[in-house]
């Protein structure tokens, strides 16, 4: 799979669709997927943001470049720790990728260890790319894999991992993530919902590849899954910038607070669907990087944002986003997450 990225830093396992599949529209996409169709059978358009926007991003960068680098490296050490030198990192594309490419490179910092690192797709409702994985079993042993993401909004794709790699003897279905503000797992940077920079772009931090995807008529069953790769946007292309400017700010020791709220985010995402009448859980989407992916490429009807996080410049992008698609804001006491996305239920669906 062709990307951006350089092989020393990570090895794609997705299968090259550029030009097989017609981008659809957001308003089309969500559409579809409200009357039953898979979002993982149908690909966004990609846009470079407006300027506006991306003073926003560069402004985040600024700002939260030091936390998740903290983060990072508090989750490499308890990588390393747990799991020794002989681990295999493999990220879940498309989030996990710039994510799994900052701990490798964080634990040769540290740690003088060059590690493996693969991404595969998994899709919730789908599945993983079992091919993909088949993949790495033939050149590492399954006990030293283990699979990396951004972060944990409510647990769905954990609990997806969780249920496929069953199947896979010696490979552990824990997920390592920089930021777990679900309280699901402590292989975790922090329990705090805390900004992760790449979390407010699509493919330009990303290699410029797109959301996996997967559909019967372009993806054999001896494939892996597919992905696009954007190479119009390659002016437009920030991804090294991205690893750049968390690398700098790698440190010895991480005093990130690890902390979070008491009990488990899933909890409170049925309580806000509950109180706002939705019966479908997966429309309610919680945590700075799900808000901001709700924004960015799905229908929103509403962003909620804690009302202790009045002030906090962290959800600028979100406010500067809803602003942009004249999505309303309302504060609500939010405790494990900073802000909740949730998208519009479409009655025409």
């Amino acid at each position: 799979m062709r990307s951006s990225y350089r092989k020393e830093d990570v090895i794609l396992l997705l299968k090259d669709i550029t030009g097989m599949v017609e981008p659809q529209s957001t308003e089309e996409r969500e559409r579809l997927i409200q009357s039953g169709k898979h979002y993982c059978e149908m690909l966004p358009l990609e846009y470079v943001p407006t300027e506006k926007y991306m003073e926003t991003y560069r402004d985040a960068l600024k700002n939260y470049a030091e936390p998740t680098a903290q983060a990072v490296g508090k989750l490499a050490d308890k990588i390393i720790e747990r799991r020794g030198r002989n681990v295999v990192l493999v990220s879940l594309a498309r989030a996990g990728i710039p994510v799994g490419i900052l701990i490798k490179r964080y634990i040769k910092w540290k740690y003088q260890l060059d590690v493996m690192h693969y991404s595969i797709s998994i899709i919730r409702g789908k599945g993983i790319d079992e091919n993909a994985v088949n993949y790495i079993l033939r050149h590492h042993k399954g006990k030293d894999i283990l699979f990396v993401d951004g972060w944990i909004g409510k647990g769905a794709i954990l609990r997806e991992l969780e249920k496929d790699i069953a199947a896979f003897e010696q490979i552990s279905p824990e997920l390592a993530v920089i930021a777990d503000p679900a309280n699901i797992t402590d292989l975790c940077g922090t329990h705090e919902d805390i900004l992760i920079p790449s979390s407010c772009l699509n493919s330009t931090v990303s290699g410029l590849v797109s959301r996996t995807f997967l559909r019967d008529d372009i993806i054999g069953k001896n494939d892996f899954h597919g992905a696009v790769y954007y190479g119009e946007l390659k002016d437009s292309d920030l991804s090294y910038e991205f690893i750049e400017a968390i690398e700098k700010e790698f440190r010895e020791e991480s005093h990130i607070r690890e902390t979070g709220a008491e009990g488990k985010g899933i909890d409170e995402v049925r309580k806000i669907a509950e109180h706002f009448g939705i019966e479908d859980i997966n429309l309610v989407k919680p945590g700075i990087g799900e808000t901001t992916r709700v924004l960015l490429r799905r229908v929103p009807w509403k962003i909620l944002i804690s009302d202790k996080c009045r002030e906090d410049i962290s959800l600028t992008h979100i406010l500067r986003l809803a602003e942009e698609k004249l999505v309303s804001v309302e504060y609500y006491p939010l405790q494990h997450y900073k802000t909740c996305g949730i998208i519009k239920q479409l009655a025409d669906a």
